[in-house]
Parts: structure tokens; sequence; C-alpha cells
């Protein structure tokens, strides 16, 4: 029993570190299509894209879900500006936001 306890003990510590990895964040940036737009190599479908520019670097984040296929229809064949929130981790050497919300940006007049 005792056994048990420490090996469950492990398991539970292991998933909340592994789940400390992927944080919340929320971007602004230029919104488009990484097949359309981007024509990147690697997009064999549509995919949302959000590009943003810190100190003069540019990080590009995929973004995935429900949320995000729901937005594509403002971004497949244009730019805008758009804020997305989610969670966000690297795969395959890629930015990829799991979108839990996403919206355009109005221009300040």
């Amino acid at each position: 029993m005792k056994k048990f306890l420490i090996a469950a003990a492990v398991v539970i510590a292991l998933s909340f570190s592994a789940n400390a990895k992927d944080k919340e964040l929320s971007i602004n940036g230029d919104g488009c299509c990484a097949k359309c737009t981007l024509k990147d190599k690697d997009a064999t479908s549509c995919q949302n894209t959000v590009t943003v520019e810190k100190e003069g670097k540019k990080t590009i984040y995929y973004l995935t879900g429900d949320v995000s296929k729901d937005f594509h229809k403002n971004l497949c064949t244009k730019v805008a500006k758009v804020k997305a929130t989610g969670t966000v981790k690297e795969v395959n050497g890629k930015q990829e936001l799991a979108v839990t919300k996403i919206e355009l940006v109005k221009a300040d007049k």
C-alpha cells in the first residue's frame, strides 16, 4: 500500500510539472492564414497564425482548436490585427497557441 501511495504521488507530481510548461498567454499581432497568406510550405490546409514583433524579433504563433477554426473566415485571404488568448507550447520548433479566445482589434481613430 505504501508503494502504491508513493507511486501515485510521483504520477500526480509529474502531471503537474508537465502542465506547468504550458502557459496561458494573450498576444496582439497580425493574424492571417499560414497556407493562403504566408505560403507556409508545411501547411497542408488553412490554419490561422498571429505574427508578433517584439524588440525587432518576429514570432509566428500557429493557432489551434475550434475557436480558431471558427474565426478563420476573418483571416483566410487577408491580414488583420487580432488579439488571441490561449495556452502556448512549442511543437516541432513552432509556437502553437491553443486558442480560448480570439477577436479583431479595432484600429484607433
